[in-house]
């Protein structure tokens, strides 16, 4: 990223501000003029928003020089407004001071009880004077040859793009075509032809005549039929932006994509939008392509949507953390609309990516909980309670139902949504929680490590109680597994693959759990599990192991069985061979229909229900 520490960036547009008012009521007074209770703030947050995020992004990103042109009002808000900008060392020389009735845009938030309320608007009723906007786009003419880019940023209607101002602004882009100039517009993307286009896909299929409600989703199909047609229009690069599934590319080299990123921890998406613009912008002042520019934009929007409460930055540091091992999400329409399902012939199994494995295989990776055993069948039932349990803390049981319920609910999607990784790290994300509902004093929250244990105690009590049972012979070692999983391990073997174990539970239960099952012995390429640091995943270190040992080409002779989408998403990186397992855990047969979107989107090549079809499978991997 040192490149673009020498670039210089315009940004023109709509500078506001976000205000941030969190209220306590336990401060809560009756007003003796009014009667009326009074909304104590116990703190605020000021951050830029608008144009205004998007300058606060690039200097985030130690781009070399940004300078911001927009107008502010002669109020308090607008002094607060150039103050900002000095605070992160953005040139301000081309913010002017309204003279007429201009309210500087403030969007003030109230967030009471941990919920957004009511907001308060300044600037709902300006009116841009003609005059005004041509002194703000002399400003920026008469510094242009210093910029490697101008970004062009629309957010409310009341802004400065008035149709004086588009017309004007629009004239200046097509005098100066040697000049790059990239525009974000919320309602007036069409306005500015010689320009790249940053748009949403429902901004996208609206300028091109098939407009969707904006809470559907618009398909991937129309996205890109969308990007095409206005690429041929505008005869400039196009990135249409569709959230969590990523950003589709259309240049002169004809089409790109972007695959979106997948989060464990809750996302605010106010101001994504502006930081894909401003790293995409950052990318393209620095000499990048396309395709490097939108996943720059990608990676910039994916830090700052998990800062909460705030239109978020992301540094250097923290985008190369993300970009280092990103965890993408593939397929995403397919995920979502299984419709478009295919199958292969005289069976149960879905084709995703491929149908067979690109080498003869040599390897095969197993996931064990949920795939071969199911020992520990049930334990997000065993972790709910304990998650809620330790968030409410002292208030577990005189919390009303309104604050219980939204624990709970908050709970169920972190588990969902962390399904397949190391315990220890659904515990960091637990400290989190007990942090963000604040129930706890901060003296009184537990490491990960101390919740696990509570965790893994009250498992414990379940898995024990199960082998027990196998070790009295009331279950055999069918009724904790899979069906034909012990089958398959078999087959696998005599036929001289090499199986290895991978697990997100701890090592030495993997192991235990194996041995007492009796495939133990199989896995003659090692057992591995969990180990208590985060930053060691078990799959991980087993798929760049192989990879260090045998080279890149190891990975074609690769299959990995798996429920989770960490082995399945690591493999697929890698160019191995992913098989999704929809296991049932309870029945040990037959389909698990919540396991499918987040094995689509993590990668997986082939999705099977089960190994009921052992035969059909072993075809499919050239083992028959």
């Amino acid at each position: 990223m040192r490149d673009i520490q020498s670039v210089s960036i315009a940004v023109i547009g709509d500078f506001c501000l976000d205000v941030y008012w969190f209220v306590d009521e336990s401060r809560r007074e009756m007003s003796l003029e009014t009667g009326i209770g009074t909304s104590p703030v116990a703190n605020q947050r000021i951050s830029l928003g608008g144009a205004g995020n998007v300058v606060n992004n690039l200097a985030a990103m130690d781009c070399g020089n940004v300078h911001a042109y927009g107008i502010a009002g002669d109020d308090l808000w607008g002094y607060e407004l150039r103050r900002q900008l000095e605070l992160i060392h953005v040139d301000a020389a081309g913010m002017l001071i309204s003279p007429g009735a201009w309210s500087t845009l403030v969007y003030v938030k109230p967030h009471i009880g941990g919920r957004e309320s009511n907001r308060f608007d300044f600037g709902n009723f300006n009116q841009l004077e003609d005059a005004a906007a041509g002194a703000l786009l002399r400003a920026l003419e008469e510094s242009l040859d210093r910029h490697d880019i101008v970004i062009v940023n629309q957010q409310v209607m009341q802004g400065v793009h008035t149709p004086h101002m588009r017309a004007a602004l629009a004239d200046l882009i097509r005098r100066r075509p040697d000049r790059r100039f990239i525009v974000d517009s919320r309602h007036f993307s069409d306005s500015y032809p010689g320009a790249s286009l940053k748009i949403n896909d429902h901004e996208a299929v609206r300028i091109v005549g098939r407009g969707r409600p904006s809470e559907s989703i618009v398909p991937r199909h129309e996205a890109v039929q969308a990007a095409q047609e206005i690429h041929r229009m505008a005869r400039k690069p196009v990135f249409v932006t569709r959230g969590a599934r990523g950003c589709i590319i259309m240049d002169e080299d004809g089409l790109k994509e972007c695959h979106g990123i997948q989060f464990l921890n809750r996302t605010d998406t106010v101001g994504a939008g502006d930081s894909m613009l401003a790293g995409i912008g950052a990318a393209l002042a620095a000499g990048r392509g396309n395709i490097e520019a939108a996943m720059l934009g990608n990676f910039v929007a994916s830090v700052t949507v998990q800062k909460l409460y705030c239109t978020g930055t992301a540094t250097p540091e923290e985008i190369i953390e993300t970009g280092d091992d990103p965890d993408y999400i593939y397929f995403p329409d397919l995920a979502d609309d299984r419709r478009n399902a295919r199958f292969a012939p005289e069976t149960d199994f879905e084709i995703v990516g491929r149908l067979h494995p690109p080498d003869p295989i040599q390897y095969a990776i197993f996931d064990h909980d949920g795939t071969i055993s199911t020992v520990r069948e049930g334990w997000e039932k065993v972790m709910e309670p304990v998650m809620v349990r330790a968030i409410l803390g002292p208030r577990y049981d005189s919390a009303d139902e309104a604050l219980y319920q939204q624990v709970v609910a908050r709970v169920r999607d972190f588990i969902n949504r962390t399904t397949g990784i190391q315990t220890i790290v659904q515990m960091v994300g637990l400290v989190g929680m007990v942090r963000e509902f604040g129930c706890v004093p901060e003296g009184e929250i537990l490491d990960e490590f101390g919740y696990k244990r509570l965790y893994n105690d009250a498992l414990m009590d379940v898995v024990r109680k199960r082998i027990d049972k196998l070790r009295k012979g009331e279950l055999g070692v069918e009724d904790l597994t899979l069906k034909n999983a012990v089958a398959l391990l078999h087959r696998l073997h005599d036929a001289g693959v090499k199986l290895i174990l991978a697990s997100g539970t701890d090592e030495e239960d993997v192991k235990a759990e194996a041995a007492m099952l009796g495939y133990a012995v199989l896995f003659d390429g090692g057992i591995y599990g969990s180990v208590g640091n985060v930053k060691k995943d078990a799959k991980k270190v087993v798929l760049e192991r192989i990879l260090q040992e045998l080279g890149p080409g190891a990975m074609r002779g690769l299959a990995t069985f798996g429920d989770g989408p960490v082995e399945i998403r690591e493999t697929h990186k890698r160019g191995g061979f992913a098989v999704g397992v929809l296991s049932d855990e309870v029945r040990r047969f037959g389909i698990n229909p919540d396991k499918r979107a987040r094995l689509v989107q993590a990668g997986a090549d082939l999705i099977i229900p089960d190994f009921t079809q052992l035969g059909k499978l072993l075809e499919i991997l050239g083992l028959s």
